[in-house]
């Protein structure tokens, strides 16, 4: 019996190939799937890249969790393999740091809670465990080193101001603003985010590297510990 061989995007009619529709009609003209097919290339043995494309869409639900899945998450899906799943990585991260202040526009001061949040808001989007930030700033306020200090639940043991400020000082921060999320959406600050900070305001003063703010954002929005009186 003949082995089936894999399916690339010439077996498709000319006017149906992703990467053809995409130079005649742009790339708002495509699907998701369309747009996944023109990373990936080529299909599996039986399946069109298209259609591999579709079916990894109907495993994750939708965009953003692809983005939020790991090398490894993606990797088990029919088709894929590591090699695409890293390729689907890098494409991802290009999206979330087209709309990353910091990479659009350098030296920008940070002013408010808001442009804190915006600083961060693509890089903790869709995140399913709590990540730690320290925004390291410079005299003037801008952002000159972004430091993840820890990962999974927030508490003492696990961010210590030895780890926290020990990036401050190597970037020569002249002050720092905290940034973590909540998974669960809920802003509400708790008593383990409240004590922390504290512990970290009292660091940061005996160091001579105030904290201007804490920000606990999701993907809902953003809570400021310093605009509700709580540093």
């Amino acid at each position: 019996m003949k082995a089936e061989r894999a399916y690339t995007v010439h077996d498709l009619p000319a006017s149906d190939r992703p990467r053809e529709r995409l130079k005649r009609l742009g790339a708002d003209a495509l699907s998701t799937a369309e747009l996944l097919a023109c990373i990936m290339g080529s299909g599996t043995r039986g399946e069109s890249v298209v259609m591999t494309s579709q079916k990894l869409l109907s495993e994750f639900g939708n965009l953003q969790n692809i983005a939020s899945a790991s090398i490894q998450e993606l990797s088990r899906s029919r088709g894929i393999g590591e090699a695409r799943a890293i390729q689907l990585k890098a494409a991802c991260e290009i999206g979330k740091r087209l709309l990353d202040p910091d990479y659009a526009e350098k030296g920008k001061p940070v002013q408010s809670p808001e442009e804190a949040f915006t600083s961060m808001q693509e890089k903790l989007r869709g995140k399913k465990k709590e990540h730690f930030y320290v925004l390291c700033l410079d005299t003037r306020n801008r952002v000159n080193n972004k430091k993840q200090v820890s990962m999974g639940n927030l508490d003492s043991s696990i961010v210590h101001p030895r780890e926290v400020f020990k990036d401050a000082i190597s970037s020569l921060a002249a002050a720092v603003i905290f940034v973590h999320n909540h998974p669960s959406g809920d802003l509400e600050p708790s008593s383990e985010d409240v004590n922390l900070t504290k512990r970290l305001v009292e660091a940061g003063e005996l160091l001579g590297i105030p904290v201007l703010d804490h920000i606990i954002v999701s993907d809902q929005g953003y809570t400021s510990l310093k605009s509700r009186n709580l540093i």
